[in-house]
């Protein structure tokens, strides 16, 4: 099922994006943009720095690097959950790649054809 191009739309994509973030670390995002193309969704979010994440990349780099990868698959599967639920979407595929030293995150979200 595609997803109409309009402002509401993106706003609520960024809202939920947001409220995602907020769950999972405490605080929104510093930048979000978000863009509908035919069949796929791009986000574009500026994350803000965890004092916690600080910490760790001081300490345990490595676990941090591991954290890292494990909480942007927490939010992939989030995000997917709720992009179902509450905008009835039918998702192929959801690729994240999440930047830790620039705290940048790209998140494509591939609809299903229609059918």
């Amino acid at each position: 099922m595609p997803l109409i191009d309009t402002n509401e739309n993106k706003k609520k994509l960024c809202h939920l994006y947001n409220e995602i973030s907020k769950s999972l670390f405490g605080f929104g995002t510093t930048l979000l943009r978000v863009t509908i193309d035919d069949r796929i969704i791009t986000y574009y979010a500026k994350h803000r720095r965890s004092p916690r994440s600080d910490a760790l990349e001081g300490e345990a780099p490595t676990l941090k690097h591991e954290v890292d990868f494990y909480m942007s698959s927490i939010y992939k599967k989030k995000l997917r959950e709720k992009l179902e639920q509450e905008f009835g979407l039918e998702i192929e595929a959801l690729l994240r790649d999440y930047d830790p030293a620039t705290q940048w995150a790209i998140t494509n979200v591939i609809l299903h054809e229609p059918k």
